[in-house]
């Protein structure tokens, strides 16, 4: 008797020790490589337990994560995933996706591997045509994985994508304790796709400058608190207050438009209005074209705002436009086979502008030329993104020129300065310390009849101080790409639209793209610039013009 209770407590004794050395969880880290090369970067760490999974990083752990930031939980016991987003300090959600490990779909191999000393088995599936390749052990007794995919097969020490991107475990430790991480925060669950808009929206700033707003020709249009309203409604103008912005970030400026009774092509444009000066265009907004300086070149016209002087600088354009032929509202004339659009949406970087923007407080503007009552509707937005690109950024910016009229609907002259050998031509001064200057430019020509410059191709050239810099035909050819959302177009006996037509760099429904031309260095003083286009002659009651628009950019 005696005997069997010295065996019966030490096998209790023995187990008692395995308990207490049996791990409450486990915690393993991974590093990415890509080509072979490893990657310094933020490492993803696992911790699991029989119940339950998470995916964090190392900067999540410590608390050096910037927002958002995410984490991945699974819970093994009903199959889901969890996504869980920190999207700043007092915001979080999350998404949950039930029984999802058993949609997971794997062939799995025979061969095998050691990592960690641990017998690791292969399963590969494909997601979104990438080949992944999962390499997992059941010698553990848990399971997990740094990312969703694999982890019901066991514990995943290494993914490979496509054969070049890796995240391979390089240390495991085993957990007395459940960490307290270990658990599915009680936040707000969303949907999916909620939840993946609301975490993409968290990742840059949005400034909402105008909603649906109405630009349309009217004699009575009204300004409220917020939004002005000129030229019998065709310019609308708001003033901002834009965040600091780092150098570097990326700035982009979104514009989402729909016909509101008007079918056809217009002309439209997103601006800053520069207050730096004496004068400015609100000046010519508020009290008439005849307040904005006059520009003459010989040919018997005035042109109202459009280069810069002493005291005035004129309109900085950040977007050109062009609608097209009545989308949303016309899309009751069907045609088989086409499906048309719901509206159009402009994305234009503008990171070019930052030091002009960069907590600044300013007035934005839009303008689209009709003459229709119900005109058009258009939103714009400018969103900056945080981090590098390939842009160069500016601290000196100049508007030097902007022909583009608009203030049509309130007399501004048409640009048909260029009938005159001189062109447009202007002097700027040049400040100290700036170098490698660049010139963004505009070009769209517009007008005419058969032999209009709309739809001939012109050669635009740049003078600097007397010297050609910079020449080009500007021409679009593929305005065709656009059909579904020209609903209201006309079409012609031999099978075209009008919207296929090739035009002098715009297409209806497209935006049209500056020319950054490389001035190299300029000394600081006095310099001249001059735009020189052969303006075709007059057809009837048609003449033909062309916008352009330019800025400095100079850099330190």
């Amino acid at each position: 008797m005696k005997t069997k209770l010295i065996l019966y407590f030490s096998l209790c004794a023995i187990t008692l020790s395995f308990a207490q050395k049996a791990p409450k969880a486990i915690k393993i880290s991974y590093q990415k490589s890509s080509n072979g090369k490893i990657e310094d970067q933020n490492s993803i760490v696992l911790f699991t337990s029989k119940d339950l999974s998470i995916n964090t990083s190392d900067n999540i752990v410590q608390q050096k994560a910037g927002f958002p930031y995410e984490q991945t939980f699974v819970d093994f016991n009903t199959k889901t995933i969890t996504q869980w987003a920190q999207l700043k300090p007092n915001q979080a959600i999350l998404s949950q996706n039930i029984g999802a490990l058993d949609k997971q779909k794997f062939e799995f191999s025979n061969e095998t591997k050691k990592i960690l000393n641990y017998t690791c088995k292969k399963a590969t599936t494909s997601i979104n045509s990438n080949k992944i390749e999962i390499w997992y052990t059941n010698e553990l007794g848990v399971k997990g994985g740094p990312g969703v995919l694999g982890q019901d097969l066991g514990l995943v020490l290494e993914t490979i994508r496509n054969g070049n991107s890796t995240w391979t475990a390089t240390k495991i430790e085993n957990l007395k304790t459940l960490p307290s991480l270990l658990a599915i925060p009680a936040v707000p669950i969303v949907d999916q796709l909620t939840y993946k808009d609301l975490l993409w929206k968290s990742r840059f700033v949005n400034i909402p400058i105008f909603n649906k707003e109405q630009i349309h020709f009217v004699s009575d249009a009204k300004s409220n608190d917020s939004i002005f309203r000129f030229a019998s409604g065709t310019v609308i103008v708001r003033k901002v207050k834009f965040p600091e912005i780092k150098k570097g970030s990326a700035i982009f400026a979104d514009v989402t438009e729909q016909s509101n009774g008007d079918a056809y092509d217009r002309t439209g444009s997103v601006f800053m209005i520069p207050t730096d000066k004496k004068k400015s265009f609100l000046d010519g907004l508020k009290n008439g074209i005849m307040t904005l300086p006059r520009y003459e070149n010989g040919n018997g016209k005035n042109y109202q705002g459009v280069v810069a002087t002493e005291d005035y600088h004129p309109l900085l354009e950040m977007m050109r436009f062009f609608t097209p032929f009545g989308v949303k509202h016309f899309n009751n004339l069907e045609l088989k086979n086409k499906v048309w659009q719901d509206s159009v949406f402009y994305r234009q970087d503008i990171s070019l502008l930052q030091s002009k923007l960069s907590n600044q407080e300013v007035y934005i503007g839009m303008f689209i030329g009709n003459y229709d009552a119900g005109g058009h509707k258009a939103s714009l937005n400018i969103t900056i993104h945080q981090g590098e690109d390939h842009n160069p950024k500016g601290d000196f910016i100049f508007p030097l020129f902007n022909t583009l009229n608009v203030m049509e609907m309130a007399g501004q002259e048409y640009s048909t300065m260029f009938d005159n050998e001189k062109g447009l031509e202007m002097a700027f001064e040049v400040p100290e310390g700036y170098q490698n200057f660049v010139l963004s430019y505009i070009t769209t020509g517009h007008g005419g009849w058969e032999n209009g410059d709309e739809f001939l191709q012109k050669k635009n050239t740049i003078y600097i101080d007397g010297k050609e810099v910079f020449s080009f035909t500007p021409w679009r050819t593929d305005c065709g790409s656009y059909r579904l959302s020209n609903p209201a177009s006309g079409n012609f006996s031999n099978g075209l639209s009008s919207s296929d037509e090739s035009r002098s760099n715009w297409c209806p429904g497209t935006t049209t793209n500056p020319n950054l031309i490389d001035l190299g260095s300029l000394s600081p003083g006095i310099h001249s610039i001059r735009v020189s286009i052969p303006l075709g002659k007059p057809e009837g009651n048609s003449s033909s013009a062309w916008n352009v628009s330019g800025f400095l950019i100079g850099r330190k």
